[in-house]
């Protein structure tokens, strides 16, 4: 059984995803800190780089957004130009004080700015809908055959021209009218967007969608993942959780306010919120893993320590490997950590063992929400994968 407990103290609202009092996954939310992933804008772009094929583009914040040359041609565009090395101009593409519809896919940091691209996705609890595309995909997560089947004819059934979309996992065993009714309100998110920019007329830069609230996509994501209950301490807070739940008409979903009260002393949260900040984990064997942020990657090492095994070398070190392997898959999620992620396992010498690691790895990740990528051993013996956060602007 999975329960949510949502504690708001001042600004800061912790959220925890919990399956039988362990936690999955955790968040912060500040109430001051702007968010601007997932919002679309009418931008005016404000310098054109032929050097880097980019721009910076005014949307009406403190600080310009940047996009890419690769995020402005169109998706098919994109295949020809990786495949086909095909030169392509951006100053041909766009002009200073031109207007662009442009969507926040990455919150700006301490260092960069926020990234755009004029690819919109507008996500509903089925799909990600993607206009003026014909792609149509399934998320890999999606694995049994048959349904993989009977999701495409239903996507082709009920899909309008001009639309692509990308079907969610949550998607799973839904009827089509279940499907079509969530598709149909993603498709009027977006008409109502084209008719307010040219009904008033909107000068740029302005924003002419405001997307999910963090709490609001968090709860869409869940829903369908077997929550029972959602515990929260602030009144406010549980009155914006319950038009969520009621608005997705999940009405077995136990909704609980403990006002004012300590909710992370149940199950041990606050305990268990300390483990995640430590460097150092260890593994039932012995064994432990260290996990090193840094703004271009993150480093985890994986160490023998306590265990001695048996007297068979390459026994022992695939052994702390493949518990490192579960335990890096849990931290992952439990960190959100994103981005290139370097695995420096202990060195083994058996090619098969490699493969057996890489394979156990990729199960433990299929329980991950977010987007991962392995890459494989590089030629330094260091494995090599990606993940996409689950919450951007970190």
């Amino acid at each position: 059984m999975k329960e949510i407990y949502i504690r708001k103290n001042g600004n800061i609202a912790q959220i925890v995803l919990l399956e039988n009092g362990n936690i999955l996954e955790k968040y912060e939310e500040n109430d001051k800190k702007k968010r601007l992933e997932g919002k679309i804008y009418l931008g005016r772009v404000q310098n054109v780089l032929q050097g880097m094929q980019a721009a910076f583009v005014d949307i009406g914040e403190d600080r310009n957004t940047f996009i890419h040359l690769k995020d402005i041609l169109p998706k098919v565009d994109i295949v020809k130009h990786e495949e086909e090395n095909i030169e392509k101009n951006i100053k041909k593409l766009l002009k200073v004080d031109d207007k662009l519809l442009i969507q926040v896919k990455r919150d700006a940091t301490n260092m960069k700015g926020a990234k755009v691209s004029t690819h919109i996705s507008i996500p509903s609890r089925y799909f990600v809908l993607m206009p003026d595309t014909d792609i149509k995909t399934i998320s890999q997560k999606i694995e049994e055959p048959k349904e993989k089947e009977r999701l495409i004819k239903v996507i082709d059934e009920i899909l309008p021209e001009n639309f692509g979309v990308i079907v969610r996992t949550s998607a799973i065993n839904k009827t089509k009218e279940e499907l079509e009714k969530d598709l149909q309100i993603s498709i009027k998110e977006w008409e109502n967007i084209q008719q307010n920019i040219k009904i008033q007329n909107i000068n740029a830069p302005a924003v002419v969608y405001e997307g999910q609230t963090f709490i609001e996509k968090l709860l869409i994501d869940l829903v369908d993942s077997d929550i029972r209950k959602i515990v929260l301490n602030d009144k406010n807070y549980y009155k914006q959780v319950k038009r969520i739940i009621e608005k997705l008409e999940e009405n077995d979903i136990e909704i609980e306010l403990k006002e004012n009260q300590n909710i992370f002393a149940t199950y041990d949260i606050e305990e268990q919120l300390e483990k995640t900040t430590q460097r150092k984990i260890w593994l039932k064997c012995g064994g432990f893993i260290t996990i090193d942020r840094t703004e271009a990657l993150t480093a985890i090492d994986v160490n023998s320590g306590k265990y001695i095994g048996s007297k068979n070398l390459e026994q022992t070190v695939f052994k702390v490997n493949n518990e490192a392997s579960i335990e890096i898959a849990k931290q992952l999620r439990l960190r959100d950590i994103g981005g290139i992620i370097i695995i420096d396992y202990i060195d083994m010498a058996d090619e098969e063992h490699k493969k057996q690691i890489i394979k156990i790895l990729e199960e433990n990740l299929k329980q991950d929400r977010s987007k991962t990528q392995i890459v494989g051993f590089s030629k330094l013996n260091l494995l090599e994968m990606t993940r996409k956060h689950m919450k951007g602007g970190e």
